[in-house]
């Protein structure tokens, strides 16, 4: 039997793991999984080494590198000396994955990076890296297929996970129902990242300016995303005070019904491009990783929908200047501005087509199949 072993890092690498993992075994059952995941990989019978608990934290503090060493040890010993798997399958998450690369390669274990680092965002060096430990990478961004190729790299395009495995939009009068809102009113949702740290800087001018726009549009009604892997206790911290609504465990469905959006930058972006819903990208953090983010980047954009078309179609608002007014103009001219809306509406529509229609999860366990002779 055939053994593979997958490390994900977040909620997202999470899902999209248990996606291949599940392709994997609809067609080819003769292989034993291993892994580091969350509840999506052991739903999917994945014998998990580690939870995400510890990889889901963000940060420079002594305790998070700490922590991050300790598991990176402990699973390069597991693996080169206990499991022995025939395939290691990293899955986004590049600081820990590239760095246990190393000790991956160096004990001689064939490596498989599904959605790879971004590096033609920021970072560039870590290619280098790639190039060096991994063996084959499975990208999901058409652009990213030349950029390794050129350099030698072993690749295959799957296509972005998100154009399968997104469900369809949500029925509008069901869920206005349901979460008791006024069909005949618009919704604006809020989306205020899935860390805390971010939350920590984003909640507080995000409701304000939600409040701002309820005062001059009283016609508007609101919603607060709450991210699956936060607590209540964590979302009572920074939202305790506010009238809105939150909802838990429906972000595709309150992505799709919305009238408009306010993101923190990340997938979610991406999600509501494919729903072709008006949004606004609103992102800050420590000053310090801001800093940092601007000596390392290689591209001027944040927002993928953006980065996949090659222009401006988002609003991008990045930390000095994310203000009240400057959220609530944006998200106004989203809502009642019919030619601005229209053509972001519009420009969204072009990303989708700018993405393949392949299944990518059943793309990549099929390349990994075939490595593993299973084919």
């Amino acid at each position: 039997m055939k053994k593979i072993f997958i490390i994900t890092g977040e909620y997202s690498g999470d899902i999209h793991a248990s996606c291949v993992v599940k392709a994997l075994r609809a067609k080819y059952a003769d292989v034993e999984i291993e892994g580091i995941g969350g509840e999506n990989l052991r739903a999917c019978g994945v014998k998990l080494f580690s939870d995400q608990k510890k990889m889901g934290a963000m940060g420079i503090s002594f305790k998070i590198l700490v922590d991050h060493l300790l598991l990176g040890k402990r699973v390069v010993d597991y693996i080169t000396k206990v499991y022995k798997p025939d395939l290691v399958l990293l899955v986004d998450y590049g600081a820990f994955n590239l760095n246990v690369s190393k000790f991956l390669k160096r004990a001689g274990i064939k490596t498989f990076y599904y959605i790879p680092p971004q590096v033609w965002a920021s970072r560039k060096w870590r290619i280098n890296t790639i190039k060096k430990n991994i063996d084959e990478v499975l990208c999901i961004f058409p652009f990213e297929l030349k950029l390794y190729e050129d350099l030698g790299i072993n690749t295959h395009y799957c296509g972005h996970p998100l154009v399968s495995q997104l469900p369809p939009k949500a029925d509008r009068t069901e869920f206005f129902t349901k979460h008791g809102f006024d069909p005949s009113r618009k919704l604006v949702s809020i989306f205020p990242g899935s860390r805390e740290f971010e939350l920590k800087n984003l909640a507080s001018v995000f409701v304000k300016s939600a409040k701002l726009l309820q005062s001059k549009h009283p016609e508007l009604q609101f919603c607060i995303s709450h991210a699956p892997n936060l607590s209540a206790e964590v979302y009572d911290k920074y939202f305790k005070n506010t009238d809105f609504k939150i909802i838990k465990g429906e972000n595709q469905a309150l992505l799709s019904v919305s009238d408009a959006l306010i993101l923190a930058s990340g997938t979610v972006a991406l999600e509501a491009s494919l729903y072709q819903t008006p949004m606004i990208i609103a992102y800050r953090g420590p000053l310090l990783f801001y800093w940092i983010y601007l000596l390392v980047r290689c591209i001027n954009m944040v927002c993928l929908p953006n980065i996949i078309s090659g222009k401006f179609i988002v609003p991008e608002i990045l930390e000095h200047n994310v203000t009240v007014e400057k959220i609530s103009y944006n998200i106004e001219k989203l809502l009642y501005d019919k030619k601005a809306r229209e053509e972001q509406i519009e420009e969204l529509g072009g990303v989708k087509k700018l993405l393949s229609d392949k299944v990518s999860s059943e793309e990549a366990a099929r390349v990994i199949a075939e490595e593993l002779d299973l084919i």
